[in-house]
Protein backbone atom coordinates (compact mmCIF):
# COMPACT_ATOMS: atom_id res chain seq x y z
CA UNK A 1 0.00 0.00 0.00
CA UNK A 2 1.40 3.46 -1.02
CA UNK A 3 1.10 5.66 1.79
CA UNK A 4 1.45 8.76 -0.10
CA UNK A 5 4.18 9.92 2.24
CA UNK A 6 7.08 10.71 -0.57
CA UNK A 7 8.47 13.96 0.04
CA UNK A 8 6.04 15.37 2.15
CA UNK A 9 7.58 17.33 5.25
CA UNK A 10 6.56 16.59 8.63
CA UNK A 11 7.76 17.90 12.54
CA UNK A 12 8.34 15.31 14.99
CA UNK A 13 9.24 16.34 18.23
CA UNK A 14 10.82 14.43 21.30
CA UNK A 15 12.55 12.28 18.35
CA UNK A 16 15.45 11.59 19.50
CA UNK A 17 14.55 7.95 20.92
CA UNK A 18 11.52 5.85 22.26
CA UNK A 19 8.30 6.48 20.56
CA UNK A 20 8.70 9.60 18.44
CA UNK A 21 12.43 8.21 17.03
CA UNK A 22 10.06 5.33 16.08
CA UNK A 23 7.77 7.21 14.68
CA UNK A 24 10.48 9.57 12.75
CA UNK A 25 11.68 6.05 11.10
CA UNK A 26 8.38 4.96 9.43
CA UNK A 27 7.99 8.15 8.00
CA UNK A 28 11.52 8.73 6.26
CA UNK A 29 11.33 4.95 5.34
CA UNK A 30 8.48 5.27 2.89
CA UNK A 31 10.08 8.52 1.88
CA UNK A 32 8.42 11.31 3.81
CA UNK A 33 11.42 14.21 5.30
CA UNK A 34 11.40 15.35 8.56
CA UNK A 35 12.54 17.47 11.50
CA UNK A 36 13.27 15.73 14.36
CA UNK A 37 14.15 17.53 18.11
CA UNK A 38 15.24 16.64 20.90
CA UNK A 39 16.67 19.07 24.19
CA UNK A 40 20.10 18.08 23.52
CA UNK A 41 21.43 19.51 20.36
CA UNK A 42 24.07 15.73 19.80
CA UNK A 43 21.49 14.01 20.26
CA UNK A 44 19.33 15.48 18.01
CA UNK A 45 21.94 15.92 15.06
CA UNK A 46 22.81 12.19 15.75
CA UNK A 47 19.36 11.22 15.34
CA UNK A 48 19.06 12.84 12.20
CA UNK A 49 22.43 11.40 11.33
CA UNK A 50 20.80 8.03 11.89
CA UNK A 51 17.98 8.55 9.25
CA UNK A 52 19.89 9.81 6.74
CA UNK A 53 19.95 12.73 4.36
CA UNK A 54 16.05 13.16 4.77
CA UNK A 55 16.59 14.12 8.71
CA UNK A 56 17.70 17.17 10.39
CA UNK A 57 18.30 17.87 13.77
CA UNK A 58 16.90 20.54 16.07
CA UNK A 59 17.69 21.24 18.90
CA UNK A 60 15.00 22.46 21.22
CA UNK A 61 12.68 22.48 24.58
CA UNK A 62 9.07 21.52 23.85
CA UNK A 63 8.02 24.26 26.58
CA UNK A 64 10.54 27.06 24.87
CA UNK A 65 7.35 29.59 23.75
CA UNK A 66 9.92 30.04 20.22
CA UNK A 67 9.91 26.37 19.50
CA UNK A 68 6.94 25.99 17.61
CA UNK A 69 8.25 29.32 15.04
CA UNK A 70 11.39 27.61 14.92
CA UNK A 71 10.89 23.97 13.86
CA UNK A 72 8.28 25.06 11.15
CA UNK A 73 10.76 27.35 9.89
CA UNK A 74 13.19 24.60 10.12
CA UNK A 75 10.54 22.32 7.89
CA UNK A 76 10.51 24.56 5.46
CA UNK A 77 14.02 26.05 5.03
CA UNK A 78 15.97 22.23 4.65
CA UNK A 79 13.14 21.00 2.69
CA UNK A 80 10.70 23.41 1.18
CA UNK A 81 7.93 22.60 3.05
CA UNK A 82 5.69 22.11 5.84
CA UNK A 83 2.77 18.95 5.84
CA UNK A 84 2.53 18.39 9.36
CA UNK A 85 3.69 17.62 12.96
CA UNK A 86 3.60 14.65 15.31
CA UNK A 87 4.02 15.90 18.87
CA UNK A 88 5.64 13.53 21.24
CA UNK A 89 7.04 14.02 24.57
CA UNK A 90 8.76 12.32 27.11
CA UNK A 91 6.52 11.15 30.27
CA UNK A 92 6.46 13.41 33.02
CA UNK A 93 7.58 12.30 36.36
CA UNK A 94 5.99 9.32 38.09
CA UNK A 95 4.41 9.33 41.44
CA UNK A 96 1.24 8.69 43.41
CA UNK A 97 -1.03 12.06 44.25
CA UNK A 98 1.18 12.75 47.51
CA UNK A 99 4.44 12.10 45.81
CA UNK A 100 4.55 14.67 43.26
CA UNK A 101 5.81 18.58 43.99
CA UNK A 102 3.96 21.44 42.68
CA UNK A 103 7.14 21.98 40.40
CA UNK A 104 7.30 18.40 39.36
CA UNK A 105 3.50 19.34 37.95
CA UNK A 106 4.38 22.80 36.68
CA UNK A 107 7.08 21.38 34.36
CA UNK A 108 5.08 18.83 33.24
CA UNK A 109 2.16 21.52 31.97
CA UNK A 110 4.76 23.68 30.23
CA UNK A 111 6.04 20.95 28.22
CA UNK A 112 3.64 18.19 27.97
CA UNK A 113 0.20 20.35 28.08
CA UNK A 114 1.27 23.99 27.05
CA UNK A 115 4.10 23.13 24.96
CA UNK A 116 1.62 20.66 23.04
CA UNK A 117 -0.91 23.52 22.28
CA UNK A 118 1.43 26.00 21.41
CA UNK A 119 3.04 23.83 18.82
CA UNK A 120 -0.26 22.51 17.56
CA UNK A 121 -1.49 26.20 17.30
CA UNK A 122 1.52 27.34 15.49
CA UNK A 123 1.42 24.39 13.03
CA UNK A 124 -2.90 25.16 12.17
CA UNK A 125 -1.96 28.69 11.32
CA UNK A 126 0.56 27.16 8.83
CA UNK A 127 -0.62 24.32 7.48
CA UNK A 128 -2.96 24.01 4.17
CA UNK A 129 -5.62 21.42 2.90
CA UNK A 130 -4.24 18.03 3.35
CA UNK A 131 -2.18 18.99 6.72
CA UNK A 132 -2.14 16.65 9.75
CA UNK A 133 -1.31 17.42 13.42
CA UNK A 134 -0.90 14.31 15.18
CA UNK A 135 -0.48 13.85 19.22
CA UNK A 136 1.54 10.94 21.27
CA UNK A 137 -0.85 10.79 24.10
CA UNK A 138 -1.04 7.76 26.42
CA UNK A 139 -3.67 4.73 27.33
CA UNK A 140 -4.36 6.73 30.49
CA UNK A 141 -6.71 9.33 28.09
CA UNK A 142 -9.59 6.11 29.06
CA UNK A 143 -8.28 4.97 32.23
CA UNK A 144 -5.39 6.10 34.91
CA UNK A 145 -2.40 4.39 35.11
CA UNK A 146 -1.25 3.71 38.60
CA UNK A 147 1.60 5.70 39.39
CA UNK A 148 1.77 7.97 36.97
CA UNK A 149 -0.75 10.80 38.37
CA UNK A 150 0.66 13.94 36.52
CA UNK A 151 0.09 11.95 33.11
CA UNK A 152 -3.43 10.79 34.37
CA UNK A 153 -4.01 14.22 34.36
CA UNK A 154 -2.56 15.72 31.70
CA UNK A 155 -3.01 13.42 28.58
CA UNK A 156 -7.11 13.29 28.88
CA UNK A 157 -7.07 17.36 28.99
CA UNK A 158 -4.72 17.30 25.75
CA UNK A 159 -7.08 14.46 23.85
CA UNK A 160 -9.86 16.92 25.09
CA UNK A 161 -7.86 19.95 23.19
CA UNK A 162 -7.09 17.99 20.10
CA UNK A 163 -10.89 16.64 19.97
CA UNK A 164 -11.61 20.47 19.50
CA UNK A 165 -9.03 21.60 17.43
CA UNK A 166 -10.39 18.58 14.78
CA UNK A 167 -13.49 20.23 14.80
CA UNK A 168 -12.48 23.75 13.84
CA UNK A 169 -10.01 22.73 11.67
CA UNK A 170 -11.89 20.09 9.44
CA UNK A 171 -13.61 22.68 7.10
CA UNK A 172 -10.53 23.82 6.16
CA UNK A 173 -9.23 20.11 5.25
CA UNK A 174 -6.82 19.80 8.01
CA UNK A 175 -6.56 16.72 9.94
CA UNK A 176 -6.23 15.83 13.95
CA UNK A 177 -5.28 12.79 15.55
CA UNK A 178 -4.30 11.01 18.71
CA UNK A 179 -2.37 7.64 19.11
CA UNK A 180 -3.07 5.96 22.48
CA UNK A 181 0.04 3.91 23.52
CA UNK A 182 0.06 1.53 26.42
CA UNK A 183 2.73 -1.06 26.90
CA UNK A 184 5.58 -0.42 24.36
CA UNK A 185 8.96 -2.01 24.98
CA UNK A 186 10.59 1.74 25.32
CA UNK A 187 13.40 2.43 27.48
CA UNK A 188 10.73 4.95 29.60
CA UNK A 189 8.51 1.81 29.48
CA UNK A 190 11.47 -0.37 31.05
CA UNK A 191 11.91 2.57 33.43
CA UNK A 192 8.83 2.19 34.68
CA UNK A 193 8.78 -1.43 35.20
CA UNK A 194 12.01 -1.13 37.26
CA UNK A 195 10.54 1.35 39.68
CA UNK A 196 8.18 -2.21 41.16
CA UNK A 197 10.06 -4.41 43.41
CA UNK A 198 9.78 -7.45 40.66
CA UNK A 199 10.44 -5.71 37.26
CA UNK A 200 9.98 -8.85 35.36
CA UNK A 201 6.55 -10.19 37.36
CA UNK A 202 5.56 -6.62 36.61
CA UNK A 203 6.13 -7.21 32.83
CA UNK A 204 4.57 -10.64 33.37
CA UNK A 205 1.82 -9.45 35.02
CA UNK A 206 1.51 -6.82 32.44
CA UNK A 207 1.11 -8.90 29.50
CA UNK A 208 -1.09 -11.35 31.06
CA UNK A 209 -3.83 -8.36 30.66
CA UNK A 210 -3.01 -7.58 27.27
CA UNK A 211 -5.17 -9.71 24.51
CA UNK A 212 -1.77 -10.71 22.42
CA UNK A 213 0.54 -11.47 25.61
CA UNK A 214 3.49 -8.96 24.79
CA UNK A 215 4.53 -5.51 24.69
CA UNK A 216 4.48 -4.17 21.52
CA UNK A 217 7.52 -3.01 20.09
CA UNK A 218 8.57 0.49 18.77
CA UNK A 219 8.39 -0.29 15.15
CA UNK A 220 4.73 -1.22 15.18
CA UNK A 221 3.79 2.00 17.13
CA UNK A 222 5.99 4.21 14.02
CA UNK A 223 4.04 1.94 11.28
CA UNK A 224 0.95 3.30 13.24
CA UNK A 225 1.73 6.50 13.28
CA UNK A 226 3.55 7.21 9.96
CA UNK A 227 -0.47 5.60 8.87
CA UNK A 228 -2.12 7.77 10.66
CA UNK A 229 0.22 10.91 9.58
CA UNK A 230 -0.11 9.95 6.01
CA UNK A 231 -2.32 10.77 3.02
CA UNK A 232 -3.89 7.26 3.24
CA UNK A 233 -6.24 8.29 6.37
CA UNK A 234 -7.09 11.20 4.58
CA UNK A 235 -10.67 10.69 5.40
CA UNK A 236 -9.69 10.20 9.74
CA UNK A 237 -9.84 12.96 11.88
CA UNK A 238 -11.05 13.92 15.93
CA UNK A 239 -9.69 10.03 16.26
CA UNK A 240 -7.98 8.57 19.42
CA UNK A 241 -6.33 5.17 18.29
CA UNK A 242 -5.44 2.61 21.01
CA UNK A 243 -2.05 0.91 20.05
CA UNK A 244 -2.20 -1.39 22.50
CA UNK A 245 -2.22 -4.81 21.69
CA UNK A 246 -5.92 -4.95 22.82
CA UNK A 247 -5.22 -3.40 26.56
CA UNK A 248 -8.51 -1.67 26.25
CA UNK A 249 -11.03 -3.96 26.42
CA UNK A 250 -14.02 -1.29 26.12
CA UNK A 251 -15.37 0.38 22.87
Amino acid sequence: MDLGLKDRVYVVTGATRGLGNAAARSLVADGAKVVVTGREETRALAAAAELGPNAVGVAVDNADPSAPERLIAAAREHFGGFDGVLISVGGPAPGFVADNTDEQWQSAFESVFLGAVRLARAAAAELEAGGVIGFVLSASVHEPLPGLTISNGLRPGLAGFAKSLADELGPRGIRVVGLLPSRIDTDRVRELDALSADPEATRAANESRIPLRRYGTPEEFGRAAAFFLSPAASYLTGVMLPVDGGMRHGF
